[in-house]
């Protein structure tokens, strides 16, 4: 049997999809990751076998092959450890493996089995909403992921407490998106007196999200009306806010 897990890669400000697979046999014991892993991911071995024995399980005597796909896409960063250790237990029986394929993991595990928080869970976040899929991410990032505008998000505080979420024993709390600054109160449109024409100018490129040419003499006024177009323009989503970061 092969258990799989989503998660991410992150390129820039692009999360690709990756797929961590776990399959045990037979033979000597052993644990490989394979995919074009650096050096923080074939860590992470270490990572899952002591949080794993924190909670009270053993790994089983048998050879483990973890693979994250694709195989040419670099894999950076300590989030896989996450995936990687919930793809073993769903490979061991331990949680089930179909409720694992409506998730997107992400995650640092530590030798005690907390959840630590990771780079990139807003990313992540926007991308499990995009694919429909409920994203598990550490709890001190949970009011981050659940900015992100999408309701699947489950803030894990600790590997035994995300096992017991997912067979039903206990139920995590759903986390509550953060509060963002207020934005800064600037010139409004309706202070401008005259100039007809280049406010409905700057209402129908705001409408319509044009582009927008300002060309005149100094003193006409080209500052000022530009000045107040963040105040007519739509709030923005979230996608469109960490794109203008």
């Amino acid at each position: 049997m092969i258990a799989t897990v989503a998660t991410v890669a992150f390129l820039g400000l692009e999360a690709r999809p990756v797929e961590v697979q776990c399959q045990l046999v037979a033979g000597l014991p052993n644990f490989i990751v394979v995919g074009l892993a650096d050096k923080a991911v074939a860590e992470s071995r270490e990572r899952v076998r002591n949080a794993i024995a924190a909670i009270g399980l053993s790994l089983p005597p048998k050879r483990i092959t973890v693979n994250l796909s694709p195989a040419d896409l670099p894999k950076e960063g300590s989030h896989y450890d996450l995936p990687i250790a919930l793809a073993l237990l769903a490979a061991m029986g331990v949680v089930d493996a179909e409720d694992l394929a409506e998730h997107l993991v992400v995650g640092e595990l530590g030798l005690d089995g907390r959840v630590a928080p990771v780079p990139g869970v807003l990313l992540a976040a926007l991308h499990a909403a995009s694919r429909g899929l409920t994203l598990i991410c550490p709890a001190a990032q949970g009011a981050e992921a659940a900015w992100a505008g999408s309701e699947g998000v489950l803030a894990a505080p600790d590997l035994l407490g995300l096992i017991n979420h997912l067979k039903g024993s206990t139920i995590l709390p759903r986390p509550q998106p953060g509060e963002a600054e207020p934005p800064r109160q600037g010139p409004d449109l309706v202070q401008v007196k005259g100039q007809e024409t280049a406010k409905r100018a700057l209402e129908i490129a705001a409408a319509g999200g044009h582009n927008l040419l300002m060309i005149g003499p100094p003193g006409a006024g080209k500052s000022l009306m530009a000045s107040c177009l963040p105040g007519i323009l739509p709030p923005l989503t979230p996608a469109e806010a960490l794109g203008i970061m």
